[in-house]
């Protein structure tokens, strides 16, 4: 092994890939998912759909979230996240609605397609989780997950500028 070798394998390379992967699995799974409507399988499928986008599925609650809440949520900013909201509206999984308890805002809600594309999410990332677990076998797994929800929840907890909600994972 060379003296730099570590710049290839040090744990956040190794985590940075290992999210791609995870995401990417995802998105082909719910490219395949019969109830996702054909238009947007097409662009999964074309990965015209990506891991960027996934961030609305993950952060738009289901009663609505603003978007500066939603960008905080995802640790990007308002631009960034109103230029995916922009797409995703476009696309049909979101409309823009005027906030019921702020006559100036905006809120961000799922259309009955957004929630269509939110089932397919959970099972996809259900079934790549499943996947992780029969690769790396159910105790390595387990210990993954605790130690990324202790590491991801520090972080979170202790950075008051990008604060996280962990992800919860299936055990």
């Amino acid at each position: 092994m060379t003296a730099d070798a570590w710049r290839l394998t040090h744990l956040g390379r190794l985590l940075g890939h290992a999210a791609r992967r995870f995401d990417d699995r995802v998105l082909e799974l719910m490219a395949r998912n019969v109830d996702v409507p054909l238009a947007l399988s097409n662009l999964a499928a074309r990965a015209q759909v990506s891991a960027a986008h996934v961030h609305i599925t993950r952060h738009v609650a289901l009663e609505g979230s603003r978007l500066t809440d939603l960008a905080h949520s995802a640790g990007m900013t308002k631009q960034a996240m109103g230029d995916l909201v922009d797409q995703c509206e476009a696309w049909g999984l979101v409309r823009r609605e005027a906030d019921p308890k702020d006559a100036r805002g905006r809120v961000v809600r799922f259309t009955p397609t957004g929630l269509a594309w939110l089932k397919a999410f959970q099972e996809a990332v259900a079934q790549a989780e499943a996947e992780f677990r029969q690769e790396v076998g159910d105790e390595v797994a387990a210990v993954v997950a605790i130690g990324l929800e202790a590491y991801a929840g520090a972080w979170g907890t202790n950075d008051t500028s990008r604060r996280r909600t962990p992800a919860r994972v299936a055990r």
